[in-house]
């Protein structure tokens, strides 16, 4: 049972007398019925008014509402002995008698707060829950739930630890027990009255696993002015970030009042503290879907194509790539702000990926639309395939985060098997390379090719592979089948040797200078994501 005791009624007159709202009231008073807060503000200001002018008369305990489940609390201070029993200026302060009540409610009724600046007045009433409603209907959005963020300013930590000072102060004075250190947050007491209505406006559940969320951020012209102390006394609580527009961020100002004596902060700040000159402004009103992934294989068909887009010095080298040309139908479907493209492995710019093509995923991020049917996912496969006789897709679908975890894990695992077409120097006959087909596997030492030297570790890899004549079309071109049973390795650079830099090589193992012409991926045998039925 949430309730007010007569212990409580002078901590309740004196946050009233000092210009603190009814529900910060509560908060103080470590009230956790959340029935409570959703009262009007001005019946609050009643009932509280009541409770001072009857609590002298019963004693005991002034229910006011009924349970609800425990809530989070915050720890203003740890507890410490020998603070001064004094305000910013040093003078005694005096706890108002109960016939001071009416000038308790005249000091909360029309002002704006001076511990949540107007956060649980203004921005409880039913015309901002309408305006935040109305973003979220205007960004046209797909959500069953949602889940509800508020950042706040980051002085409200500051006047809330000034406001309980001068709680604990007159509490001392009149030598009452103070037994309590903490208070509600007043995140959980603004959701507490805000998810009902916004429930009710938008249709749907308040859910705090939901993956679409709702976030106001509040600001305040005075947070400098007033957390400017802090900076002086803790200045190593306050360093420059480039992400940042102000050092003074909620973690930063938490971690100095965590720092600072009970006598400095009373020396710079008001306790109790000021009427501020200005209300919060809610600065934005933000929604955000979480993400959404696809996942699929594909075939390459062109030898001009690479699979993501190819800059060179901020120079564009073609025109598409393999990731374009399937993003662009999935971001625009989903209406996604932007997307991130893995797959299993890649292939180079002139390498074609055949056979029951490479696994891909990618991460939607922000849509708009989540929902889609098998048929509407067939209907995007299809509309991907026409556009281009480059790319061919196929099992598309939605999986989710987790699953894509299975992509990677099949890549350290994975055979892959090419097709390469060989040129050699010196004309050879199909006898000369039998023996090929005897080697059932190939130890490979490759050092890091030149190729990718800028941008791979130089490093002595160790490989084994299989090689199987498939063809024998000249005296001077032979096609073969290059299977790699575990770890993949540099194709190219296996058939011309790289300078020497990949020991054995087919162009050492035929005492002739090779190269490649043409290569194709056959297969990625990476059982991921799941066939489905055509």
């Amino acid at each position: 049972m949430s309730s007010l005791t007569e212990k409580d009624r002078p901590i309740v007159q004196f946050l009233l007398n000092t210009g603190t709202c009814p529900r910060c009231v509560l908060r103080f008073c470590c009230v956790g019925s959340q029935m409570l807060y959703r009262h009007p503000h001005q019946d609050l200001l009643k009932d509280l008014q009541e409770f001072l002018k009857n609590s002298q008369e019963n004693e005991g305990t002034v229910c006011l509402d009924v349970a609800d489940p425990p809530c989070k609390r915050i720890r203003l201070e740890h507890r410490e002995e020998g603070a001064d029993d004094v305000n910013h200026n040093g003078a005694i302060l005096q706890l108002p008698s109960a016939d001071s009540g009416n000038t308790a409610t005249e000091s909360s009724s029309g002002k704006v707060c001076n511990v949540c600046l107007g956060i649980l007045q203004q921005f409880c009433e039913a015309d901002f829950v309408k305006k935040v409603c109305q973003k979220v209907n205007s960004a046209d959005y797909q959500f069953t739930s949602f889940v509800f963020s508020v950042s706040l300013p980051p002085q409200l930590s500051v006047r809330e630890r000034a406001a309980w000072l001068g709680v604990k102060q007159q509490m001392r004075n009149l030598g009452l027990p103070l037994a309590k250190d903490d208070i509600v947050q007043l995140k959980e007491a603004y959701k507490w009255i805000i998810h009902p209505q916004l429930s009710e406006e938008l249709g749907v559940p308040a859910d705090g696993k939901s993956l679409f969320e709702v976030s106001v951020v509040f600001t305040h012209p005075e947070t400098e002015e007033e957390c400017h102390f802090l900076a002086t006394a803790c200045p190593d609580c306050f360093k420059p970030a480039k992400n940042k527009q102000s050092v003074f961020t909620r973690m930063a100002v938490i971690k100095a009042l965590e720092k600072i004596k009970e006598e400095d902060f009373l020396k710079h700040f008001p306790c109790p503290p000021s009427s501020p000159k200005n209300l919060c402004d809610a600065l934005e009103i933000q929604c955000n879907n979480g993400a959404v992934f696809v996942a699929g294989r594909y075939n390459k068909y062109s030898r001009n194509l690479p699979q993501t887009p190819w800059i060179i010095d901020g120079e564009r080298k073609l025109e598409s790539s393999v990731e374009e040309l399937i993003s662009e139908h999935l971001m625009a479907e989903f209406k996604a702000d932007s997307f991130n493209f893995s797959s299993s492995g890649r292939e180079d710019v002139d390498v074609r990926t055949l056979g029951n093509g490479r696994p891909f995923a990618i991460e939607l991020v922000n849509p708009r639309r989540i929902h889609f049917t098998a048929e509407e996912m067939k209907r995007l496969q299809q509309a991907i395939n026409d556009s281009s006789d480059k790319i061919r897709v196929r099992d598309l679908q939605l999986v989710t985060r987790e699953a894509i975890g299975r992509m990677k894990e099949g890549e350290e695992e994975k055979t892959k098997t090419y097709s390469a077409l060989i040129w050699t120097d010196k004309a050879i006959q199909r006898e000369d390379i039998a023996f090929l087909d005897d080697i059932k596997e190939l130890k490979l030492d490759q050092k890091t090719p030149l190729r990718v030297l800028h941008r791979r570790p130089l490093a002595v890899r160790c490989r084994l592979i299989r090689c199987t004549i498939f063809a024998f079309r000249s005296q001077f071109h032979i096609g073969i089948f290059i299977n790699y049973p575990v770890f993949s390795s540099y194709i190219k650079e296996f058939v011309h040797g790289d300078f020497g830099r990949t020991k054995p090589n087919i162009g050492a193992l035929l005492n002739r200078t090779a190269d490649i012409l043409e290569l194709d991926v056959e297969s990625v045998d990476v059982d991921w994501p799941p066939t489905l039925a055509d």
